[in-house]
């Protein structure tokens, strides 16, 4: 008989304050699992009361712990979220029903996301529908590219499902910046160890144009001050990345 059960798979580290609601949110998936990388509070505490599938080891980088990730999965389907994200009820029966009548036709699910931010939804701005593949046929994809910003790889087409995942992504602005300093420092390591070198015109006209783009083309400034400061911080960010990729290059080619 075909395995038609799916397998949800999370990795956490620390999120005590978002991992209950994200583990309530897939109590209907046949196997929760959660792989932790030594949580210092109450994650694992909190994980345990939902699943018996816990696991814990070192961090080594994105790519490689979401396919280990996967191999501790017992079924054929697998979907992956974040520990900050909930499974909308809308979503989950959708995921049941397509699971069910599609009958192996899709390699994998396109899933819409939505992110609350400082106190609302954001509906424009590009960071909505934001669609992500997170559900796939084990048999037919892995995370592959980049071992800190990899993607889902399937061998065959996939569909668009229409209800969200909803996200809780940053608890103020002060997570906000502090996780744009990290990713930015992250993006600009992976891109010097691909030997790519740092472009002026990149550092002056990418940030710049992401802001237009996201709060003009994209609609940010329906989203009242929450989307502007969205479009804002967006085009800080990508500054950020290009400024701290020419910082590697200059301490390499002049010293500390």
């Amino acid at each position: 008989m075909e395995d038609r059960g799916l397998s949800v798979y999370i990795l956490t580290y620390n999120n005590e304050d978002t991992i209950e609601r994200c583990l309530k949110s897939v109590q209907w998936a046949d196997e929760v699992v959660v792989l932790d990388h030594y949580s210092t509070d109450r994650t694992p505490e909190i994980c345990c009361r939902y699943t018996d599938r816990f696991f814990q080891k070192e961090w080594t980088n994105y790519r490689d712990e979401y396919n280990h990730a996967v191999d501790l999965t017992s079924h054929r389907w697998v979907m992956f979220l974040d520990s900050d994200e909930e499974v909308s009820p809308e979503l989950a029966e959708e995921i049941r029903e397509a699971l069910r009548s599609d009958g192996g036709r899709w390699a994998g699910y396109l899933v819409p996301r939505m992110t609350y931010y400082l106190g609302r939804w954001i509906r424009h701005g590009g960071w909505y529908p934001d669609y992500k593949l997170r559900i796939h046929d084990r048999t037919r994809g892995r995370w592959e590219g980049r071992p800190l910003d990899p993607k889902v790889r399937v061998q065959g087409p996939v569909r668009k499902l229409k209800n969200m995942v909803l996200h809780y992504s940053f608890r103020d602005l002060t997570d906000h910046m502090e996780r744009m300093n990290r990713y930015s420092g992250l993006f600009a390591e992976g891109v010097r160890a691909e030997g790519r070198a740092f472009r002026l015109w990149k550092l002056i006209l990418h940030p710049p144009f992401r802001f237009l783009r996201n709060y003009l083309l994209r609609g940010g400034f329906m989203d009242g001050v929450p989307g502007f400061i969205a479009a804002m911080s967006s085009a800080y960010y990508v500054f950020l990345k290009y400024a701290k990729l020419w910082e590697l290059e200059h301490r390499r080619k002049n010293g500390p």
